[in-house]
């Protein structure tokens, strides 16, 4: 296998760890400095926030001097950089702070590499899911290891095993290799123009319906699992069990991928999707969110992997890091503070079961949206 491709793989594998943790149990570590609940849900709503800001001027500084790989380098040394001085952060309104500098620049060390590996992939000529499966691996492994980890050194030290992948992510990526585009120079101008590309707005918006619902179960599937008298544990499990599935199919994506168009996987994965939460909605035994997790692979592989491709055919060649990035956050960042405070309310309200029948609307909407929008040709 070509080295620059090992390395990259190697460099998301490491970058998605330290997603993971943050994701994962910053929640329980904010619990353990002795946060209120709305504390830590505005903590982390805060995530969202500075990805909305920072992932777009990344994508198009990147576009701008013609490289991801400097890129990535300048946000990782932030990163290492925030996650040491977090450890001496006390105070509500330090980690206030502290979580949005940590957010933009963690943002795009995922991004930008996704955006490398699709690059890479048409370079090399090899599947972009082949490539992108390594940050799966890193998600799926790294939820259970660092809870055994975190158990031993305690939630405290938490930044010990942050800093150790996000140290692992910068070593590596100086050793990644751009992939040379088009020499048209960048300008804001034409980042701007995108706000007038009607057809990539519109299918933001539609796919922004399905990733709403994607993001309310990020959040909430714990607290699901916990309310349905299950272990702790079985949050970590029902992670690796759906990230593991995410692999296998991003793996094995130069076997079923060109069987149809990048818009027809999008709407397959979306009426999965709504298929999903309806079966989360009327379960009643946490132990069957293990099997119903397997499902996350039809979901939001198939639907990543699609959405991809269809953003390239979308967004000149010149602005394609600056379109991947907006693509990311609309797709994690909008839709993450959407799900999440929308999704809290109707908790509240409610209760969780309604939640998902609610998401699936939403996905079910969306996929609605994008079969209209796949017969009025607007993709070709």
């Amino acid at each position: 296998m070509d080295r620059s491709i090992s390395r990259l793989m190697a460099y998301l594998f490491f970058a998605h760890s330290t997603i993971t943790i943050i994701n994962g149990y910053f929640p329980v570590f904010f619990q353990y400095e002795g946060l209120t609940g709305s504390q830590v849900g505005i903590l982390m709503a805060i995530g969202p926030c500075a990805t909305i800001v920072a992932q777009p001027m990344w994508g198009y500084l990147s576009d701008k001097y013609k490289s991801i790989k400097k890129m990535i380098l300048l946000a990782l040394s932030g990163l290492c950089v925030t996650i040491f001085a977090f450890m001496f952060v006390n105070t509500y309104v330090g980690y206030l702070v502290a979580m949005f500098i940590l957010f933009f620049f963690v943002s795009p060390t995922t991004a930008l590499g996704d955006s490398l590996a699709q690059k890479t992939s048409v370079q090399k000529r090899v599947s972009f899911g082949r490539i992108r499966l390594w940050g799966s691996l890193g998600f799926a492994i790294t939820s259970l290891v660092v809870g055994y980890v975190l158990t031993w050194i305690g939630i405290a030290n938490i930044m010990l095993p942050m800093l150790t992948m996000a140290v692992g992510a910068l070593i590596i990526a100086l050793s990644i290799k751009d992939v040379p585009g088009t020499n048209k120079p960048v300008t804001i101008i034409d980042a701007l123009k995108l706000s007038k590309n009607g057809s990539l707005l519109l299918f933001l918006l539609l796919v922004l319906f399905i990733s709403v619902s994607h993001r309310a179960n990020d959040i909430y599937l714990g607290l699901y699992v916990v309310e349905l008298g299950g272990p702790e544990a079985m949050i970590g499990w029902a992670w690796f069990v759906g990230v593991t599935a995410e692999a296998l199919v991003f793996a094995t994506t130069a076997y079923w991928y060109r069987k149809w168009s990048p818009l027809t996987f999008v709407i397959i994965a979306g009426g999965f999707y709504a298929i999903r939460w309806i079966l989360m909605a009327f379960v009643e035994n946490p132990w069957l969110f293990l099997p119903i997790q397997l499902t996350h692979g039809l979901t939001f592989a198939v639907f990543y992997i699609a959405a991809f491709q269809i953003i390239n055919k979308l967004i000149p060649e010149h602005l394609q890091a600056t379109g991947h990035v907006l693509f990311i956050t609309v797709i994690f960042g909008l839709a993450g503070i959407i799900g999440s405070l929308f999704g809290g309310i109707l908790i509240e309200v409610t209760s969780i079961s309604t939640l998902y029948m609610v998401i699936a609307g939403s996905a079910l909407i969306g996929t609605i949206g994008l079969i209209i929008f796949q017969r009025k040709q607007i993709v070709r």
